[in-house]
């Protein structure tokens, strides 16, 4: 949707988006989200720069096989006829795999490898080879490729990959900091980047950068375990510039204005390069990053946490790691706002000195937005407040509690108790750093 709107906007170029096995909803949702960003222009239709097709899931397997073709030849014609530079939006190819899949079992064909139709090879690439440039205009295609159990080695996504340029690979880890779009820049490649193609000056800075989130990545085991005070001044550098490059992948969505009403940025390449270049020679402070037009290096939090008893904390912090219901979400400066509940588990918090401080936390509410969080905790405990040894004697009760358990309510009651007995104990042994 993202990469539509800029299209749309910065680079006077047209996009199809072939919808392969939607669901009706995803695709209305688009279709609205389009028209409220201007994409679309229901007044006058020859404005709008978007073309929209779709082959949705409950629709016969033929119909989802060939939308994907139907979108191809769209594309087709706004780069011959039209001469126009296209954008073309295939989500997802993985559906488009799977309908060939149904076809090929419907004409009883033995099937191949995994389950997959014995065409398969054939049918993809009959897609991908006709996405190419002309002399009269370029068709540059972005795919969503669903990785089953995340296997890289499946068959479907396999043979997509085989005819992909580049991949980009989203992080489920840098989704729960708040860092958006989750883009992992270890992980994604590119065939393109090549000094003949993109310039000597922005090969070698992907370079370093890559080669600094590499190094970050070695040492977050050793800084889990010892602390950031056991590296040298080298690596302690490192670490605070990949941080760094780590916020400043970020980007505010033009489309997401509406949900988090902070307002979208487009930053030009050479532009992000120099960004890059700044935070890699450590120049940051004299200069600035480019996040919603503010310096990250000095963003914080503010963090308040509160029980019916007492305030557990009210402060500025850098970070914090929190349980929810559906997981641990971390949470860094300009997340989305949110409001979720909390689960009974530990709340890390990454204070300016960037010690952690631990907090056991037995549910509650918190609310997030405009860089303030407002925890309400059912109860809390600082872990350096939680005596050792009153809580392995509490844990040891709570288990013995629940083995004498009788009836469904003593059960539930009993393993609440538990739980709150394992996360002060959890708390007590986290190793601060």
């Amino acid at each position: 949707m993202e990469l539509i709107n800029n299209i749309a906007k910065a680079h006077g170029g047209v996009s199809v988006f072939g919808g392969v096995g939607e669901r009706t909803r995803e695709g209305n949702d688009l279709y609205m989200e389009m028209k409220e960003s201007g994409v679309i222009n229901e007044k006058n239709i020859a404005e709008s720069k978007v073309a929209l097709v779709y082959g949705q899931m409950n629709e016969p397997p033929g119909a989802r096989m060939r939308v994907g073709l139907t979108a191809l030849t769209m594309a087709e014609y706004f780069r011959d006829v039209n001469e126009q530079d296209v954008l073309l939006f295939i989500d997802n190819i993985f559906r488009f795999v799977q309908a060939g899949s149904e076809v090929s079992a419907l004409l009883g064909r033995m099937p191949s490898a995994v389950g997959y139709q014995p065409t398969l090879s054939t049918e993809m690439g009959s897609l991908q080879e006709r996405i190419t440039s002309t002399k009269e205009g370029s068709i540059t295609s972005i795919q969503a490729v669903y990785v089953p159990a995340d296997d890289l080695t499946d068959p479907a996504p396999a043979t997509t990959f085989a005819h992909l340029d580049a991949t980009t690979v989203l992080s489920r880890g840098l989704a729960a900091k708040g860092i958006y779009p989750a883009v992992d820049p270890l992980d994604s490649t590119s065939t393109m980047l090549q000094p003949r193609i993109v310039g000597e000056e922005h090969y070698e800075t992907a370079q370093r950068v890559k080669q600094t989130s590499q190094r970050y990545k070695e040492l977050q085991d050793i800084i889990a375990i010892l602390g950031l005070d056991e590296l040298s001044e080298e690596d302690r550098l490192t670490v605070a510039r990949a941080r760094k490059i780590e916020r400043f992948l970020s980007q505010p969505f033009f489309v997401a204005e509406v949900f988090t009403g902070s307002p979208g940025k487009y930053v030009g390449l050479a532009e992000t390069i120099r960004g890059f270049q700044l935070i890699l020679s450590g120049d940051y402070r004299e200069s600035y990053e480019l996040r919603r037009g503010e310096q990250i290096e000095e963003m914080t939090l503010n963090l308040c946490v509160l029980t019916p008893n007492r305030i557990i904390w009210d402060s500025e912090v850098k970070e914090i790691i929190l349980s929810t219901n559906s997981g641990q979400i971390g949470v860094l400066p300009n997340h989305a706002p949110i409001a979720t509940a909390v689960d009974i588990g530990l709340l890390r918090i990454r204070l300016n000195n960037d010690q952690w401080l631990t907090v056991a936390l037995m549910g509650g509410f918190a609310r997030i937005g405009n860089n303030e969080i407002t925890i309400l905790g059912n109860d809390a405990e600082i872990s350096t407040d939680i005596d050792p040894q009153e809580a392995q004697q509490a844990l040891e009760i709570a288990e013995a509690n629940l083995s004498r358990a009788e009836g469904k309510r003593q059960a539930i009651e009993a393993n609440l108790a538990l739980r709150r007995a394992r996360t002060r104990v959890e708390a007590v042994n986290v190793i601060s750093y």
